[in-house]
């Protein structure tokens, strides 16, 4: 699996470690250079999966940015 900055993966997994909520995108000529692909403009079903699969590893991981004091409040959780 692509692992490069601006995949979907390392993008799942960079939301997941600055406390952002699941917003599957990438960018393919690396972060924030570009366009940004969601879902809405061409990201694959493949790619939707690279991210979530980021962003549950870095869950595993437990790893977060620490902003001292400032901790944001984690995303409510869906009851669907």
């Amino acid at each position: 699996m692509n692992q490069a900055h601006g995949s979907p993966y390392e993008r799942g997994a960079a939301d997941y470690y600055y406390w952002r909520p699941i917003d599957p995108h990438w960018y393919p000529h690396g972060t924030y250079n570009g366009e940004r692909i969601d879902p809405s403009n061409g990201m694959t079903e493949d790619e939707v999966r690279q991210y979530l699969q980021g962003y549950a590893d870095a869950e595993v991981y437990g790893d977060r940015k620490d902003y001292g004091e400032y901790e944001p409040e984690p995303e409510p959780e869906d009851d669907e």
